[in-house]
């Protein structure tokens, strides 16, 4: 039997579809972030990265390197185990008293990636409720559905960020039935917000539990970077917060922060806990310089929303269709797969600029899109040549501008 028939025959739909992926060899440079190197095909060129989850350049910070640096001459590189064989090392330990700290938590617990901590953190919560009801968000993450469908539980998906429908779904499970609702703060792809506090609201009416997946507002919204829970002072009201430490705080790893009595149920039962080796001390030490440091300074943060705030109004301005949200996140649309991957590639080999299709299944089918993510670090020279460019790439590929609709009109 010829096996490789069917991944070919994958991979060709792919194609057929217009949404393989091919990934850039990128080499940043510490010190010049957002620069980098791409090692394309004819050898390496000087490139600006315009998509980068890094969102605040934590991951060149001196003092997060410094902390990096030192504990890996310290201690050495690996964790040793998981964390019940040699794998809860002390870097670790101060990393998770940060995090609760960070949230207001009794405590929290680290998971290899975000992507874990949500799989295995709602399976494993949700599995240890008898006859739970999860009422997930529509446009909820990849890693929250899996958890999901892992933890085997009833679930029933609510409008995107409909409270309205959230409270009939609550009235129909009744007031004695274990209920959790699961969504996230910021949705990455359109960069809207959730409404938190009527969220909670609905589950202190109705007695549910509340699971927030911060992950792309860590670092980046409170006064000390708790998140959009911090910064619309609900955090005290949520029962379990999840974040990442890959994005605003420039590491590697994931975690959960709620009661000392929820985190040691998963830190006992969660399979994707208990059984992966434990984050190396290194990384465990700069996570936690990061955090430290973005709980005092809010330099980054106040940039930061400036910088994203040029780039949206430059944009606009040029007649880039920009689409509409109150965060960091700068979603253009494009609506055509082939033709958002022809854009990408334009930029970066005529343009030296570096941004990344988002297509289906990240977002749905004729919502294609680029998605655009400032840092402090993108300077006004630089906001000035990306919209030069798009504008270039529009024109073209034929894509419509907004002001040229207005026009027709």
């Amino acid at each position: 039997m010829d096996y490789s028939q069917y991944f070919g025959a994958a991979l060709g739909r792919l194609h057929d579809e217009r949404r393989y992926r091919v990934f850039a060899d990128l080499e940043r440079i510490a010190g010049r972030f957002p620069h980098a190197l791409w090692h394309s095909p004819n050898g390496p060129r000087n490139v600006v990265i315009w998509c980068s989850n890094d969102y605040l350049g934590m991951g060149q910070h001196p003092k997060v390197v410094g902390a990096m640096v030192e504990t890996a001459t310290r201690v050495g590189t690996g964790a040793g185990g998981t964390r019940n064989i040699a794998g809860t090392h002390h870097p670790l330990v101060q990393l998770e008293a940060e995090l609760a700290d960070l949230h207001g938590k009794e405590a929290a617990l680290l998971f290899t990636s975000g992507y874990v901590s949500n799989q295995t953190g709602i399976a494993t919560i949700a599995k240890l409720i008898p006859n739970c009801l999860i009422l997930s968000d529509a446009l909820n993450h990849n890693s929250m559905i899996e958890g999901v469908r892992q933890s085997g539980a009833e679930r029933q998906i609510f409008r995107h960020n409909d409270v309205a429908h959230l409270e009939e779904l609550l009235i129909a499970a009744g007031p004695d039935r274990p209920k959790l609702i699961a969504c996230e703060s910021l949705y990455s792809m359109d960069g809207d917000v959730a409404p938190l506090a009527a969220i909670c609201d609905l589950a202190e009416r109705y007695n549910a539990m509340t699971y927030v997946d911060e992950v792309h507002a860590v670092g980046m919204y409170g006064p000390r970077g708790g998140g959009i829970a911090e910064r619309d002072g609900v955090m005290h009201r949520i029962d379990i917060l999840e974040g990442t430490l890959a994005k605003a705080f420039g590491c590697l790893g994931g975690y959960i922060a709620a009661s000392g009595e929820i985190i040691d149920a998963v830190r006992s039962y969660a399979p994707g806990f208990i059984f992966t080796t434990a984050l190396p001390p290194p990384i465990c030490s700069a996570a936690t310089a990061a955090i430290k440091h973005l709980k005092s300074s809010s330099w980054e943060r106040e940039r930061h929303q400036d910088r994203a705030a040029r780039v949206k109004a430059i944009l606009t301005a040029a007649g880039l269709p920009v689409m509409a949200n109150d965060t960091h996140i700068v979603p253009l649309f494009v609506g055509d797969p082939e033709k958002c991957k022809q854009a990408c590639d334009l930029l970066l080999e005529e343009h030296g600029i570096y941004i990344q299709p988002i297509n289906y299944p990240t977002v749905a089918k004729g919502t294609e899109r680029l998605r655009i993510t400032p840092s402090p670090y993108h300077d006004d020279g630089l906001i000035d040549r990306l919209a030069e460019a798009l504008l270039q790439v529009w024109e073209r590929l034929g894509l419509a501008l907004h002001k040229k609709a207005l026009a027709a009109e």
